[in-house]
């Protein structure tokens, strides 16, 4: 705003300048912040937590590596430790500047003390990187010259790979953001081909509306594609429609054929796999494979097509099980990725360093096992049933890391037990059905905030919302529960609330991207998860009225 023009005693800074206050000052704004800050003299290098590319030199086998970090961590920070170790600086005008954020007399920084932890013993991990962050800023330009530039050219190396074969370095907003910064401090040009090429990805995500502009973080058209494909199987489309197969068509061109990130952990998996985004060809993940190939076993292809499928459905199968952690889970981009220590790092605010097995994802690759046969007597089966029991809340609820929140967890998992084979009648699976039922809103709807990740006692709390009440009401068709009446108030709900062109209105955010850091609106959730709850609901009615049939007509018979 003060860019804009705003004088400091402009009403909107006025407000604006309190609520910083209030919630403790410039200084607790986050790391990356502070980088930004930094990079236009607003806040000084030393309160900045050390990012060194001094990380790119450490061994894949030593404990502490980039490939312990979460993919999308890795995207975000090697750029960056490019522009820490370079400290560029651009001047904003004089009335850009936050002096008056600052305590009069005092200097633009305070000393990374990281969040304050309750009870903390004497020596903690924690403790210790706050101590390795102030050797790390002793240290710099003290050590060896060669040993900065062997780093910096591994990181700018690292990130030239990953250009390739992608819509910007991992084709999210902040990696691509963070690349052009890095790109910028080695000395790029504007007018080199890949600076270019990340200005004009990024430009695309803007959504221009006249009098406002939105920015996606990214786009996800391989996620929307398989559920909406899926959506419409289920609702009658026959298996052959041309959209049907038009959409199997674009998934198969997009599977993945070049080792990632991945391999760095699980050397021995297969080549395979699909991304969320466009192109993304160095990060398949876990969900979006197993929803493509969930949607590709529905639809019916002929000649060449179906051979294209079935060995791009094989090559996918093989890397997902590959995925298997090993404590029976899956994590979305890596094995094994469960280092909890890196958590503690100065600069890992933005509470996604690492990436766990999550109950979710687990639940719809099981969800995918089932469905191509296998049981709890294959082994990996097994693992993840013992995993996602392990997983489950006291009052029967799972978490859910990639949707908001218990109610997409719990959904899921059901649906990935029910589907390999487990009995309904099991009581982890009665409890959570329970669980629901629990928390069905007056409406007949079910609904769910972002401030769960904040506070669980909230969970299952929040207004109604078409997507959650269709993943609440396919928890229990899944199960077999028909009629029952939870079920049909949840149906009411969505038939009630349906626009009249056969859409439906959602304002609250259902996707996680980072829980408590930034949640996702994925704007197709509205339409297509009604759609499959809907669609499988006609389906198990009619499953159930053609066994009404068959008893009637052998008790007519034996008459």
């Amino acid at each position: 705003m003060k860019l804009a023009g705003y004088a400091p005693e402009a009403e909107p800074l006025q407000r604006a300048r309190a609520c910083i206050e209030g919630l403790g000052g410039i200084h607790q704004v986050n790391s990356y912040s502070k980088l930004y800050m930094a990079l236009f003299g607003l806040y000084d290098w030393k309160g900045v937590p050390a990012i060194p590319p001094e990380l790119m030199v450490f061994p894949s086998w030593f404990y502490f590596n980039i490939y312990e970090m979460s993919a999308w961590t890795r995207g975000i920070v090697i750029p960056l430790s490019i522009v820490w170790a370079m400290k560029p600086r651009c001047e904003p005008p004089p009335h850009g500047r936050l002096d008056e954020l600052f305590p009069e007399g005092q200097p633009h920084w305070v000393p990374v003390v990281g969040h304050p932890t309750p009870g903390e013993r004497l020596f903690s991990w924690r403790r210790f990187f706050l101590w390795w962050d102030r050797g790390l800023k002793w240290l710099e330009g003290k050590g060896p010259h060669w040993v900065r530039v062997k780093a910096l050219q591994r990181a700018e190396a690292w990130m030239r790979q990953r250009f390739e074969h992608s819509g910007g370095l991992g084709a999210i907003f902040p990696p691509m953001v963070n690349a052009v910064l890095a790109m910028k401090a080695l000395g790029y040009s504007d007018d080199h081909p890949w600076v270019r090429h990340h200005m004009e990805e990024l430009a695309r995500f803007e959504l221009d509306h006249g009098e406002t502009l939105e920015i996606q973080p990214c786009f996800s058209p391989v996620w929307d594609t398989a559920l909406s494909s899926l959506a419409l199987a289920e609702s009658g489309l026959p298996p052959d429609h041309p959209a049907l197969v038009r959409a199997a068509r674009w998934l198969i061109q997009k599977e993945i054929r070049i080792p990632g990130d991945w391999q760095v952990k699980n050397a021995t998996g297969p080549v395979g796999g699909w991304f969320f985004e466009f192109e993304n060809a160095f990060y398949p993940d876990t969900d979006d494979t197993a929803m493509v190939l969930l949607a590709l076993r529905r639809i019916y292809l002929e000649g060449s097509l179906a051979q294209e499928r079935e060995k791009a459905y094989l090559r996918g199968l093989n890397w997902l099980l590959s995925m298997q952690s090993a404590d029976g889970g899956w994590g979305a981009f890596d094995i094994n990725n469960t280092k909890a220590i890196f958590e503690k790092i100065p600069f890992a605010d933005h509470n996604a360093m690492i990436d766990p097995p999550t109950a979710d994802i687990t639940g719809r690759v099981l969800e995918l096992l089932g469905q191509v046969g296998y049981d709890r007597s294959y082994r990996p089966v097994q693992r993840a049933i013992e995993f996602l029991k392990r997983e489950q809340e006291a009052d029967g609820s799972w978490y859910g890391r990639w949707g908001v929140n218990y109610l997409y967890g719990t959904w899921q998992v059901l649906r990935g037990l029910t589907s390999v084979g487990e009995d309904v009648r099991d009581a982890t699976i009665q409890q959570a059905l329970q669980w629901f039922r629990s928390v069905q809103r007056p409406d007949g709807g079910w609904g769910e905030t972002c401030a769960t990740y904040d506070d669980p006692k909230e969970k299952g709390q929040g207004p109604s919302t078409p997507s959650q009440t269709a993943w609440a009401l396919m928890a229990f068709l899944t199960c077999g529960v028909v009629n029952d009446p939870s079920v049909e108030r949840g149906l009411q709900y969505l038939l009630s609330t349906q626009r009249p062109d056969g859409s439906w209105d959602e304002e609250e955010f259902t996707g996680t991207g980072f829980p408590k850091v930034f949640y996702l609106g994925y704007t197709y959730y509205r339409h297509y998860f009604p759609l499959l709850a809907l669609g499988m609901y006609r389906r198990q009615r009619q499953r159930l009225h053609r066994e009404r049939r068959a008893v009637a007509h052998g008790m007519h018979g034996m008459q």
